[in-house]
Formats: C-alpha cells, structure tokens, sequence
C-alpha cells in the first residue's frame, strides 16, 4: 500500500454551545478526553493546529466533516446542515492560507458531502451513501482525485461509513462483527478494485480507528474491552495507542476520526 506519512491535524477546540445540541454532554469531561486526544496527535508526531472554539458553530469539534486531503489537496467538504458553513469557511482558511493547500471546491448544488463517509485505502476512495452524504457528493470526490478509483457504498444504518469500515493499517481494514457491518463489507469488497485483508472484531463500536505514521489509535479498553485484547493480539506490526473520548461519541454519527483532519503536507504542492 503507498502509505501516507501524515504531517499535520488540524482540530477544533469544543464550544459549549455543543450542550444546546446535546444536553446530556459533560463538558468538562467532554474537553479533557479532547485536550488527551489532540495530545495523542502531538505524540505521534504530527504538527497539530488548533482553531479556537467558536460558539456560534456549535458542531466545529468534529473538524473531519467540513474537509478531505489527499496528496496535498484538500476537498471542501458540504455538509447538509446550513448552520455548518461558517465551519467550512473556517476550515477552508487553515487549509489554503496556514498550511498552503490547493482547494478543490464542489460546485454541485445538490451535493451532499461528510468526511467521515470517505474514505481512502491508499489505493481507492468509497465514499459512504448516507443521510449526511449523496450520490453527488461522491461524485464530486470522484472529480477531485481522478487518479483513483472511486466507488460509492451505500450504508442503510444511521451511521458513517468510516464508523463501520476503517483502515487499521496498510491493506487492512477493520470491521464489526454484526450482520449490518458485514453486509456493508460484503459490498465494499465486491465493488474494490483492489484485495484487502481484514480483521473482524467482536464490538461494532471498534471499528472505527485510525492508522497514523505507524500508530493504531482505538477506543479504550472500558469502551472496547473485548475488541481491545483481540487488537493486542492481531497487531503486532505497530504501535497501538488507545484513546477516550467517549463523551463526544454521545454525538449523532461522531466517531475517533470525526475529531481531527489529517494532513499530509508535501514539499512539492499539486497545482490545479
């Protein structure tokens, strides 16, 4: 697999105005297990940005919605809710005028596009069919990136597609072991272009993770313990770092990845 060797994250700190869309969110603990996970970022490497919780967006924490980056271009992203473009034009600066990205744009009106339903092997894109994402939304990912295949997946639950299927490593994803995850699989590999290797675990809530730099971060062993001794065991290539945050995972759709967007930037930046 032509790993990618991230550089940045950029992440957003959480306004408490979250707590009008979740009551039942503890927001202290809310930021400590956020404050704890942007430092697993930093340990891994990765230079970390960290944009100012803006109360007017109650949402902007989950920073992997509004944008994608891949060898060196950022798609901005369009998610349904018109209360997010403040977030988008927010995370479009960082990108463009901080780190000095190339921006893709899409300018399919009736597009609908989320982050957390792209997502990339290192060789092809399946972009997540879902209430937050469209046909055109993966078209648009299609158009941005034309050195890749790019298939369409559609997902029946109320969830992401990275929440279902992630990539835990070079050519390995990662899955749940439900009926729904599996069935979900089966389309995804039936429609690749390419064979990957997988690993199932027993708790559906553990497959979503993120493999940065040689690092597998997953959920804790409180919130994963079965899944967790099984990770032990079937990676032993890397180094696996577990995070909490668990209380923004309260939120509809949030997952480990919905909290930072990674970042490869390259000395030599694709021009459009």
């Amino acid at each position: 697999m032509p790993t990618t060797r991230y550089t940045h994250a950029v992440v957003n700190r959480i306004p408490q105005s979250l707590r009008t869309r979740l009551p039942t969110l503890d927001y202290d603990r809310a930021k400590r297990q956020h404050e704890n996970y942007v430092q697993a970022l930093r340990d891994i490497g990765l230079d970390v940005i960290e944009m100012p919780a803006d109360e007017d967006t109650p949402w902007c924490a989950f920073v992997d919605d509004t944008a994608f980056v891949c060898n060196g271009t950022a798609i901005i992203t369009k998610p349904a809710e018109p209360e997010r473009v403040k977030e988008v034009e927010a995370i479009r600066a960082v990108l463009k005028k901080e780190i000095g990205l190339p921006i893709v744009e899409v300018s399919d009106k009736s597009a609908k596009l989320h982050g957390s339903d792209i997502l990339f092997t290192g060789r092809e894109f399946f972009i997540g069919i879902t209430k937050w994402t469209n046909e055109s939304g993966a078209c648009a990912v299609a158009s941005a990136f034309p050195e890749y295949p790019c298939t369409p997946i559609k997902v029946t639950e109320n969830k992401h597609l990275k929440t279902i299927v992630s990539m835990a490593g070079p050519d390995l994803m990662c899955v749940g072991s439900s009926d729904s995850s599996k069935n979900v699989l089966k389309r995804l590999e039936r429609e690749a272009t390419y064979s990957y290797q997988i690993l199932t675990l027993p708790e559906d809530e553990a497959a979503n993770v993120m493999y940065i730099n040689g690092t597998l971060l997953h959920r804790s062993a409180k919130e994963i313990p079965l899944s967790f001794n099984v990770l032990a065991e079937k990676i032993t290539d890397f180094t696996l770092q577990s995070v909490d945050i668990s209380e923004l995972l309260k939120c509809e759709g949030a997952n480990l990845n919905s909290c930072c967007l990674l970042v490869r930037r390259t000395k030599h930046i694709r021009s459009l």
